[in-house]
Order: C-alpha cells, then sequence, then structure tokens
C-alpha cells in the first residue's frame, strides 16, 4: 500500500505526540527534525524530550515512563542509549527488523499495544550505500555491542562485509551479538576481537557505535595512531558531527561517514511509523545540515 506525502485534510487538527528517552540527549536535533517536516507535510507534531539525566531518573524509570506516555496519547517514542534493549520487555510485539536484531529505537503506541521497531539499521545502510558505496568492506571493525551497535552490525553484514570483528568492554554482551549474528549471517565470520590494533590493520574500515566522541563523552574509541590512509571510518555519534575520531581520521587520508546521515535517515522511518504519512527525506537531510552548521 502506498504511503501518502501529505496528511488528509481529516488529520491537519489532529496533534501527534511523540517523543524520546534517553540519556543526555539536550543536544537531540530529533525534535526540530521532526517538527519541521510535520509542518512540511500539514501535521501538528510535538516531539518532547524525555532527559533520563536532566530528570534525575535511572533506567529502571523506564517502564513508568512508557506506560505514562502511552497514557498521555503518544503516537510512539524514539529510543535511545541506554534503552535499546532494556526497553524490549515492556513491548507487545517486534518486527521482524527488532526481532532479528534485538534492540529498539523505535515504538509504536498502537491502541494499548506496544509496538518496537528498528529504523537503526536502515539509518546507517542508506548514507553507507550513497557515501562509502564503493568502498571495500571484506572485513570491519565495530566498536560498540549496545543497542546501536547491533543495529550497525546488522546493516553492514547485510551491505556484504565477511568478517567483522565486535570491540566493547562488555565481553559477555560482545560475545552474545558476535552469536547472534553469526546464525543469521552464516556466510560471515563474526567474532570478538582479540588484539585489537591487529585487528584494525588488517581491517578495510571501522565504525564507531558507542558514545564516545559524542558532547559529554569526549575522546576516541581507539588509539588515532593506528589509523591509515586506506582505511574508511564511520561514526553514528552527530553532536557534535566532527568527532575527535573523524578529526583524526580525515588528518590521515581516510573516507569517512559522519553520524549525520544515520540521524536522518533513522529519523525518517520513525516518522513514517509515528505519522504514517512518508516524508521527504533530502527536505529533512537538508533542514539537519542547516541546525548542525
Amino acid at each position: 500500500m502506498d504511503v501518502p506525502k501529505t496528511a488528509p485534510a481529516s488529520a491537519a487538527s489532529r496533534k501527534v505526540l511523540v517523543g524520546l528517552i534517553g540519556e543526555g540527549i539536550q543536544g537531540s536535533r530529533s525534535p526540530a527534525m521532526h517538527e519541521e517536516e510535520a509542518r512540511n507535510v500539514g501535521l501538528s507534531l510535538h516531539y518532547q524530550l524525555i532527559d533520563l539525566v536532566r530528570a534525575g531518573r535511572s533506567i529502571d524509570a523506564l517502564p513508568l515512563l512508557i506506560e505514562a506516555a502511552q497514557v498521555m496519547g503518544f503516537a510512539g517514542l524514539n529510543i535511545t542509549h541506554p534503552c535499546k534493549q532494556a526497553v524490549l520487555p515492556l513491548l507487545d510485539d517486534l518486527s521482524d527488523d527488532a526481532q532479528a536484531i534485538g534492540a529498539v529505537n523505535t515504538v509504536v503506541f498502537d491502541g494499548r499495544r506496544r509496538v518496537g521497531h528498528n529504523t537503526d539499521w536502515s539509518g546507517f545502510a542508506m548514507p553507507f550505500r550513497t557515501r562509502l558505496g564503493d568502498a571495500a568492506r571484506e572485513r570491519v571493525v565495530l566498536f560498540g555491542a549496545g543497542g546501536a551497535g547491533a543495529a550497525v552490525a546488522h546493516a553492514v553484514l547485510t551491505l556484504g562485509a565477511r568478517d567483522l570483528s565486535i570491540v566493547d568492554p562488555d565481553a559477555a554482551k560482545a560475545s552474545a551479538l558476535a552469536a547472534n549474528l553469526g546464525s543469521r549471517f552464516k556466510d560471515a565470520r563474526v567474532h570478538v576481537a582479540g588484539a585489537v590494533r591487529d585487528e584494525v590493520s588488517k581491517a578495510d574500515g571501522l565504525i564507531n557505535a558507542t558514545p564516545i566522541g559524542m558532547t559529554g563523552h569526549p575522546g576516541s574509541p581507539l588509539d588515532p595512531a593506528w589509523l591509515r590512509e586506506r582505511l574508511w571510518v564511520a561514526e553514528i555519534v552527530y553532536f557534535p558531527l566532527e568527532t575527535e575520531l573523524l578529526r583524526a581520521a580525515r588528518s590521515r587520508g581516510c573516507r569517512t561517514l559522519d553520524g549525520g546521515g544515520m540521524a536522518v535517515w533513522q529519523a525518517v522511518g520513525a516518522f513514517k511509523l509515528f505519522t504514517g504519512v512518508e516524508p521527504d527525506a533530502v527536505r529533512m537531510e537538508q533542514h539537519f545540515r542547516h541546525l548542525v552548521s
């Protein structure tokens, strides 16, 4: 069934209430992106940030916050660090992608039902195809085995990676992700990194799917001295858009992919799920680049 590109006249007076739950999210551009695109398609939409840090709450408050949003009439919620996997037991159903990946970044309230989706993986895949589509990707090193890392791993294996090495300080989490991916991508070798520097030296590209580099979490997930010119480097962090890792990579001649494209394309998918209206992805990206310029 075709998805409309503008809201029907009957929906113009309806207020769509959505939000984002996570930690340290005050710099998120999601409210501005969603609200501006809603105006462009003839919808009234409000996007609320629900910041655990600002509220002085821990992830233990997640069940209460999900319930409150549903009772208040939210159409749905975006979910970010550190809640993308913790939210799973609170949902009634999962999309096929979310079920396979084991992480959710978008929850849609359908009456009393809560349905989890994952638009992160396609959010990463779309800009990768556009900007690094011709890059070698036989061997890839992934930093981060959390919810975002699981989605990015799914994306890069779908895009053709055949050897994926996972780096995470939580060895059990990294092993569990490797096992999950290995069971689904049987033609690929997915494993926990041993000597990380050696893995990077053999890789075609690396991806940072950790919070390291974002505002409030400065630094780089690896020693920049390990970077070399033939490596491509991708980020999921977009605040700031140029992280310490990307700056170091560019200075060494690496091809790079910033986190802006993923921020936009996951929002494109979420907007459609929340509203039932097909957004203009090019327009959303132009607005995002204006916001961060």
